[in-house]
């Protein structure tokens, strides 16, 4: 019934620009707040009934123009093998973080759909209760990304071991990063196959790498990924790509096969329109922070996102990263209706 972000994707004419946010399902809405009083995050995470119950939470109390699956990036090192832990006020943890060989080695990237198939049985369900009325977004962490991750143990500010096996042990970086790209290849053409109708990648990490290490160590990966996702889905399903800080490889990053590239805050989206052209669309990109001013600072910037953009055909409003967990809803419902406003207003 509302196939904006599709035909946003596609670079269709569009009466408007659709709008959703990263991170939608979450801790600053207090219903997913009761929800998540009574069942631990990795509990919500597994449980499929729990998964779509809060996964269109903000389409019918935010009025996004799409749904994005309940799930976390740190599934797929789990399914590959690893502990994952989640703790109260500390965030994901592995306990044993990947820093041998032997460890890359026990590593497998064997039976990741059906280790996963809580995620696509969410949607699955997820897709009965929408019934039509607003996508569904399913996504994966980046192999960079999740290479990071699973080297650090957990979030880090200088991955010093990440980058050290990166600089140190090319070869075994690279073997890692392979399995983690087949094990994400996997996944995604799991959840198209189950009704996801659009997948975004995550390389959430993308800005701490040099431009030649990314090329090198991420966006490679990504590529084949793209390819192998296109190719062996039956259902056609729109790629959005978030690089977030590698606005320095934007040309790169549209050469890979992907139709959206999400930009993060720090860059003028007009300026990577008039870079990329019509080769892809863009999505963003307003900062996260404007969420905790005022309505008409909100406003104001949301106008000047669509200025800049100058035609709704090929944007997609979003967030430069995730929205935060502290974050009034009300201001993430003027956001959202100020999206929606824009492109007529500039019209008017």
């Amino acid at each position: 019934m509302n196939d904006l972000l599709l035909r946003a994707a596609r670079l269709e004419p569009i009466e408007r620009a659709p709008v959703w946010f990263m991170r939608q399902a979450g801790r600053y809405l207090p219903e997913y707040r009761a929800i998540r009083e009574k069942h631990s995050f990795l509990e919500m995470v597994r449980t499929p009934e729990l998964a779509s119950t809060v996964t269109i939470q903000p389409v019918e109390l935010m009025d996004v123009d799409a749904a994005i699956i309940f799930s976390d990036i740190l599934v797929v090192p789990e399914a590959m093998g690893m502990q994952l832990v989640f703790e109260d006020g500390e965030g994901p943890k592995f306990p044993e973080p990947i820093r041998l060989y032997k460890q890359i080695k026990s590593l497998t990237d064997k039976d990741i759909v059906s280790k996963l198939r809580y995620v696509t049985d969410a949607i699955k369900l997820t897709k009965e209760k929408l019934n039509g009325r607003v996508p569904l977004i399913g996504f994966s962490g980046s192999p960079w990304t999740l290479f990071a991750y699973m080297v650090e143990g957990e979030g880090s500010k200088d991955f010093r071991y990440a980058k050290q096996m990166l600089y140190t042990r090319k070869e075994d970086a690279h073997l890692l990063l392979q399995k983690i790209s087949d094990a994400v290849a996997q996944y995604l053409i799991a959840q198209i196959e189950a009704g996801a109708d659009v997948v975004q990648i995550f390389d959430t990490w993308a800005g701490v790498l040099t431009p030649e290490d990314f090329i090198e160590f991420s966006l490679g990966y990504l590529i084949e990924i793209v390819q192998l996702v296109k190719q062996h889905t039956k259902r056609k399903a729109p790629i959005i790509l978030f690089c977030k800080g590698a606005n320095h490889s934007l040309s790169e990053i549209a050469m890979s096969g992907c139709d959206v590239i999400s930009l993060d805050w720090t860059i003028d989206i007009s300026e990577a329109k008039a870079l990329l052209g019509d080769s892809v669309a863009l999505q963003g990109n307003l900062d996260p922070a404007i969420l905790y001013t005022t309505e008409e600072v909100i406003e104001e910037k949301v106008r000047a996102i669509a200025e800049r953009m100058s035609e709704p055909r090929g944007h997609i409003f979003n967030l430069g990263h995730g929205i935060a967990p502290d974050v009034d809803p009300h201001n993430a419902r003027v956001f959202v209706k100020a999206a929606k406003e824009a492109y007529r207003q500039k019209a008017e």
